[in-house]
């Protein structure tokens, strides 16, 4: 498909430019322009907003951003390979697409953009959970940014959804939940992408609350969760020793049991107890 734009069909656009995708770059491209405008639309509105995208690559999911109305894309891309095929989609698209040549966890790109803004990205594997955690743990809430849908690994984008309970549910499902709505709104198979990844791939929506839904200090929360589910399999006066000389006494004063494990523990329960160690 080629449809959305005059522009020319992304496997002619990588034989063109010898683009084969790079394993030690995380790369996997998505080529069918059917499914990079569904993910651009699974973004709501996007007129009116600047949208941050990471890992580009030749450019699917951005042709699909700006076809379905961004007011400006600033693209951020590591492979210096893919940036001729960026710069004609540039051309495309005159004052709308902005190219940063780089490390996406090296740059300032707050700098490069207008707040409250979208954040839509067919991540690179090698650096997509470190992303999401830094978006997730900005220095003040709510964020700069106002939604992120971004493709993960089906795995990593279930432990972003999970509940408590299961193997899933860990320090990005409390990341993700405590200060924003987390859900899975596409899955797509292996065999969409060049070369075909050896596992599924879904696209989470996460959106950003105003305020968290419990009150907890963030700092206190990141310890108590880490220590927690880095022994996930002891019980909690255990996993959580280092943290509190009474640690029991303050577990169940949060209204937990110290016998529980990480994994059992809710939201809530989890920011009661760092409301708790807080004191």
């Amino acid at each position: 498909m080629s449809a959305i734009d005059g522009l020319p069909p992304l496997r002619e656009v990588i034989a063109r430019h010898g683009l084969s995708a790079q394993k030690r770059l995380g790369q996997n491209f998505l080529l069918d322009l059917n499914l990079t405008a569904k993910i651009a639309r699974a973004a709501g509105d996007l007129t009116g907003c600047d949208v941050l995208e990471v890992g580009p690559g030749p450019g699917g999911l951005t042709r699909g951003l700006l076809a379905e109305g961004a007011r400006r894309v600033v693209a951020v891309e590591k492979d210096a390979r893919c940036l001729p095929a960026l710069a004609e989609i540039a051309a495309a698209y005159p004052g709308r697409l902005t190219v940063l040549e780089g490390d996406a966890l090296a740059l300032d790109l707050s700098a490069h953009l207008a707040p409250p803004y979208k954040v839509v990205a067919n991540l690179p594997y090698n650096v997509g959970t470190e992303l999401l955690v830094r978006w997730l743990t900005p220095p003040a809430w709510p964020p700069q940014w106002q939604s992120l849908t971004l493709m993960f690994q089906r795995e990593v984008a279930e432990r972003i959804v999970a509940r408590p309970g299961g193997k899933a549910y860990g320090r990005l499902a409390i990341l993700a939940q405590w200060r924003a709505e987390a859900r899975i709104v596409m899955t797509l198979p292996a065999e969409a992408f060049t070369p075909p990844p050896k596992v599924q791939s879904a696209v989470v929506q996460i959106t950003a609350l105003p305020e968290p839904r419990f009150p907890a200090d963030p700092a206190v929360l990141s310890r108590v969760v880490a220590a927690g589910f880095n022994q996930r399999r002891k019980m909690l006066r255990a996993s959580l020793r280092g943290l509190a000389p009474d640690i029991e006494t303050r577990i169940e004063a949060a209204g937990l049991k110290p016998t529980a494990r990480a994994e059992e523990i809710s939201l809530d329960g989890f920011c009661a107890l760092a409301r708790e160690l807080a004191r």
